[in-house]
């Protein structure tokens, strides 16, 4: 028998167990660190928000990818030709032909078609079906990060004549806005909450609400919570969000109606992401945990998120029969669709957005109107108000007046009192010892 040759002989020393261990022992670390790192947190779904949708709000959440292949792109007006099928993956490839794209509806929206009234939530909250939520985390720093939750619908109502607050209604009240008909609509529409963490624990909390928001601390009294979650009250037709039910006032004179209709619960079928602002970059995260729906490995899922045109038609012209004006105002029956999550202010230092829309003088007006109507302006009390404003302007012009009279007259005391100088009163002297025949004499005796 041969002998074995000392390579096949040799033993493996205790040391290169070590170094072997440590090296496993790394790298399934790292894995696990990517893993995690590509998981979504789960506090962020521990107090994500419950939404009430209202009773009578025929316009649900919808599914993303439903709206893209019920819509074609357009700009200004005509349809794109020549373009493959859209789908999440890759919307953005419209951003070539600038940022006026439009997702132009298939459908008349007068016609209502279903895919425009999206999916109603079961009795456990979930919508079965339909992806209508889109989560976006932002890290601020290693211990803070914000938690955008953002809510997709194919179709916003806007208010009508009945949502207006008098004396505003009156002025509004004619043609077809006496009917009923709704103005503001658009298609497509994205509302979104903000939670802010910190160490994991929620500090306090953001609520879109048309082209403004407000925002709350996390113990403020005004937010209900269910277990650590937030209540948030969607409002018929515009879906803006709100911590309370009932009548919610917007814009000073309109009107938004929630109330606890349908109870959805977003992350329950939502995407999850994380948005690094330095890059630019949206990347896909698996849910907390396997209770939650996870898209198809081979789809990253994010294009649609670096689209940056309209996801719903631009307002119709005054020549197409669908659009409308009310008089006054030239509020439009329909609007231009909405901007896409990218533009939300995903990056802000408080829970507002940093950059707050200016605001015209006839709202700032209307604001300042609406605040003075019902103590000072409403009824019987327009008289009382005109009365003491006509009486503090008459007082005011009574002040003027006689201010004016007392200075005339202190400044002329002033120049009565006020002491001749010493040549001046040798020059008078001189002067009344003169006279008119003394200056003939001497003026005769100089040319003599």
């Amino acid at each position: 028998m041969a002998d074995a040759s000392p390579a096949s002989t040799r033993e493996i020393s205790p040391r290169s167990i070590i170094v072997l261990l440590i090296g496993l022992s790394a790298c399934s670390t790292r894995a696990e660190r990517e893993t995690a790192d590509l998981r979504c947190p789960e506090y962020v779904t521990r107090h994500a928000p419950l939404v009430w949708l209202h009773s009578y709000d025929r316009y649900m959440p919808s599914d993303l990818l439903t709206h893209i292949q019920h819509t074609s792109p357009a700009l200004d007006g005509r349809q794109i030709p020549d373009l493959p099928a859209l789908d999440l993956d890759n919307l953005e490839i419209l951003n070539s032909f600038g940022d006026e794209v439009a997702l132009t509806s298939n459908d008349d929206p007068t016609t209502y078609p279903p895919w425009l009234l999206g999916a109603s939530p079961d009795a456990d909250g979930r919508i079965h079906n339909a992806t209508p939520c889109v989560v976006i985390l932002v890290e601020k720093s290693e211990s803070d990060l914000d938690a955008f939750y953002f809510y997709f619908y194919s179709y916003n109502e806007g208010p009508n004549v009945t949502q207006v607050l008098e004396p505003f209604d009156r002025l509004v009240n004619g043609g077809k806005a006496a009917s009923g008909m709704h103005f503001g609509d658009h298609i497509g529409d994205w509302e979104h909450n903000m939670i802010r963490f910190r160490d994991g624990k929620p500090t306090g909390m953001y609520f879109s609400q048309h082209v403004d928001g407000e925002s709350y601390g996390w113990d403020d009294a005004k937010l209900s919570k269910v277990d650590g979650r937030p209540i948030v009250y969607s409002a018929c037709g515009s879906h803006a969000n709100y911590p309370t039910p009932g009548d919610q006032i917007h814009n000073a004179v309109l009107i938004d109606y929630c109330d606890e209709g349908k109870r959805w619960d977003p992350v329950l079928s939502a995407y999850f992401y994380r948005f690094d602002a330095d890059s630019f970059t949206l990347t896909r995260l698996d849910p907390p945990d396997e209770s939650y729906p996870t898209p198809p490995p081979p789809s990253n899922l994010t294009s649609f998120f670096y689209y940056s045109g309209r996801w719903g038609d631009t307002s119709y012209p005054d020549s197409d029969p669908r659009q409308e004006t009310v008089p006054r105002f030239k509020l439009r029956r329909f609007q231009t669709g909405p901007t896409g999550p990218r533009h939300k202010h995903l990056v802000r230092k408080g829970l507002k957005p940093d950059q707050r829309r200016k605001m015209g003088w006839m709202e700032w007006g209307v604001g300042v109107y609406m605040s003075l109507y019902p103590c000072c302006l409403r009824g019987w009390r327009a008289w009382v108000s005109m009365g003491l404003v006509g009486a503090l302007v008459s007082a005011a012009v009574v002040g003027v007046v006689v201010g004016i009279r007392r200075h005339r007259t202190n400044k002329y005391r002033r120049l009565q009192a006020e002491d001749i100088p010493l040549d001046d009163w040798a020059l008078e002297d001189d002067a009344l010892l003169s006279s008119s025949e003394d200056e003939g004499s001497q003026k005769g005796q100089k040319w003599s």
